[in-house]
């Protein structure tokens, strides 16, 4: 069975980055056909796509969050990541890991999903 683990801070401050892992287990994130997303969901809001990595390694950025997201992956720990550079209030949203074998970028529910997990509420505060 998959599980998605996330791990990140609860609290970062404006202007710093915020770095969060998804650990998978039950499959790699090599695996074939299998899209890697980061997804969230700001108070109030619905769901926002914001990338993904696939199988190979290729990353597909949010065309509305430009070049703030950087999502990599690291294949010896099966570990998908997310760093968002220049953080303000408005990042603050509870954020998700998820799988598919399509890449979902425009999702309004996460039953679209094969796998996924809801990760820390981030807030953005000084």
């Amino acid at each position: 069975q998959v599980q998605l683990q996330e791990s990140g801070p609860g609290l970062v401050k404006p202007s710093q980055t915020l770095s969060l892992t998804c650990t998978v287990s039950g499959a790699s994130v090599t695996a074939a056909d299998y899209y890697w997303s980061w997804i969230r969901q700001s108070p109030g809001k619905g769901l926002e796509w914001m990338g993904a990595i696939d199988w190979i390694g290729s990353i597909f950025n949010s065309l509305s969050l430009k070049s703030r997201p950087s999502i990599s992956r690291d294949t010896s720990r099966n570990q998908v990541s997310l760093q968002l550079s220049s953080v303000t209030p408005e990042d603050t949203a509870v954020y998700y890991c998820a799988a598919s074998k399509i890449l979902f970028t425009g999702a309004t529910t996460l039953d679209l999903y094969d796998y996924w997990r809801q990760g820390p509420q981030v807030s953005v505060s000084s």
